[in-house]
């Protein structure tokens, strides 16, 4: 019984070993048989977008070199305020026989442009203040003297008495690019030197102005926040330049909804070029009244194009009068800029001053022609109407 019981052990270890054998000679088979997954379907590796370092979106160089340029404008206007001034008077309705002044104090934010104190703030930041305080980054407060202001570009040109202050140089608003990113800087609800950060959403925004009166808006559209107490203060690109000076919101609360509005420095350091030097911008203008190119203004002059502005009337006595623009041209050119719209053709024309001369490239009767304007001098207040004041049906 030993030996058959040995027998039996020998004969299942053979049998085990036989059968792994045949089982791994089969599987070698069989994958003789496939084919080499890895050799002819290799994975795909995962698709990584390349960065370059310098593309980052990073602000801090931007930031760190603007912030502290910008200041904190205080506008103090006087203003005449019942008080309260006794106990009669609290709970029995007693009026005193006097009156108490007391100040009201509004708020904004500038921009230095130079080491020895010139700062660009808007007009309505400090419009008929009697008295205007300037609070710098290191939180020293001078008294600020107006140098001269422009209602129709809503800047406005102040002064103060030190030296050896941090600025900001201009950049050049006209390369800015939809989507770059640019960073605003200023005080909103005193806090002061807040910084936000957008992109650029349009260029060359118009808004009409309500009570008809010129303007020559051309505006930078980002959604970086701003809100009230930003006015006046600086629009910056990742190079820490000065491309714009924030200015307004398109808001229906009176805070930030997704849009702000800066005038780009195309505009402004002309205008503060002007009233540094003269003590009041030197105006140039065309001398018509125009309106963006509608669909019925196109199919009614029969125009390939909605770009460029339609010529509605001409002032008399004007420089595009006397240089022979008509009536109905449409103007797409200007010193071989393209102008797309109304706002643009009031930058452009915005950069000059009286007897300046400047080309303009109109269509005619289906016919481009080279014109040459020299500017005249502003007189008077021209409107510059919306499409709807033109009937093209």
């Amino acid at each position: 019984m030993k030996r058959t019981f040995i027998f039996i052990v020998l004969a299942v270890i053979v049998g085990g070993l036989s059968g792994g054998l045949c089982a791994k000679y089969a599987m070698a088979q069989e994958r003789r048989a496939m084919p080499d997954i890895k050799r002819e379907t290799p994975l795909s590796a995962p698709r990584t977008a390349p960065l370059n370092q310098s593309k980052w979106p990073d602000f801090t160089y931007a930031a760190e070199n603007s912030v502290e340029a910008v200041v904190h404008v205080a506008s103090i206007y006087p203003r005449r305020q019942e008080t309260v001034t006794s106990i009669l008077e609290y709970y029995f309705g007693y009026r005193s026989p006097y009156e108490e002044r007391r100040p009201a104090v509004g708020s904004g934010s500038g921009v230095i442009l130079t080491t020895d104190g010139y700062i660009v703030t808007n007009n309505h930041v400090i419009d008929k203040a009697s008295n205007i305080q300037v609070t710098l980054y290191d939180k020293r407060r001078f008294p600020a003297k107006l140098i001269g202001t422009d209602p129709a570009t809503d800047v406005a040109v102040l002064k103060i008495d030190a030296g050896d202050l941090p600025f900001l140089p201009f950049g050049n608003s006209d390369s800015l690019r939809l989507g770059e990113w640019v960073l605003a800087i200023g005080n909103p609800y005193n806090l002061t030197s807040t910084i936000t950060a957008g992109i650029v959403s349009a260029k060359g925004r118009h808004m009409l102005s309500p009570d008809g009166r010129f303007k020559i808006e051309s505006f930078i559209q980002t959604d970086a926040a701003v809100n009230p107490g930003n006015s006046g203060g600086a629009l910056v690109n990742t190079r820490g330049e000065l491309v714009g000076i924030n200015t307004a919101i398109a808001s229906p609360t009176g805070s930030f909804s997704g849009y702000s509005f800066a005038v780009p420095t195309a505009i402004v350091q002309k205008v503060v070029e002007d009233i540094i030097q003269y003590g009041a911008v030197q105006r140039a203008v065309l001398g018509i009244v125009m309106t963006d190119i509608t669909d019925d203004i196109a199919k009614k002059m029969n125009l390939a194009k909605l770009d460029g502005v339609f010529v509605v009337n001409l002032v008399a006595g004007s420089a595009a009068e006397k240089a022979g623009i008509r009536k109905e041209d449409v103007i797409t050119h200007i010193n071989g800029v393209a102008v797309k719209n109304t706002s643009a053709v009031q930058e452009q024309i915005g950069r000059y001053r009286p007897d300046e001369q400047i080309e303009v490239l109109v269509e005619r009767d289906g016919k481009k022609r080279h014109v040459n304007v020299v500017l005249s001098k502003f007189e008077a207040q021209i409107k510059y109407p919306d499409e709807k004041f033109y009937n093209a049906k």
